[in-house]
């Protein structure tokens, strides 16, 4: 059985996008090869050069809005406060609630890869469950398992 080991997107200049994941996510390195950067958090960097040949073309379509890398927030309010001091961040929406409860925001990094940020979702049930909701009303709401919900009631 294949293993996956993680997403890698393209950049256009690594050094600003290693500023931009490390000041702007959180995230550290792990392991820098130079044309090809591993973060912590699971997915890794690629220098557009050195992808363009990889793949054998030229062609490599920038803000196609087709993906995204997905990060939860035990602080969502602090990181949006935090996001809103930069200024050149390019967003996509504003904080947006979700159905199931979940606040989000969508922005770009500086290739134009859509970077999505949402409350933690453990979260996200503690706080459904504190304001009065009971755990069936939980699971509904988020679609997590009831016994799942169980563990914070």
């Amino acid at each position: 059985m294949l293993k996956f080991k993680c997403p890698l997107i393209a950049v256009s200049n690594m050094e600003k996008s290693i500023r931009f994941y490390e000041e702007v996510i959180g995230d550290r390195v792990a392991m820098n090869f130079g044309e090809n950067v591993q973060f912590e958090g699971g997915f890794a960097l690629q220098e557009m050069k050195r992808w363009k040949s990889m793949i054998h073309t030229d062609k490599v379509r920038r803000k196609s809005n087709a993906a995204e890398l997905y990060f939860e927030e035990d602080d969502f309010d602090g990181f949006v406060k935090y996001l809103k001091e930069i200024p050149k961040i390019k967003y996509l929406h504003p904080v947006e609630e979700m159905p199931w409860g979940q606040r989000i925001v969508r922005f770009y990094d500086p290739d134009f890869h859509i970077i999505e940020v949402g409350e933690n979702m453990d979260g996200v049930i503690r706080k459904l469950l504190k304001k009065g909701m009971t755990v069936e009303k939980v699971s509904e709401k988020t679609q997590y398992p009831i016994e799942y919900v169980k563990r914070f009631a």
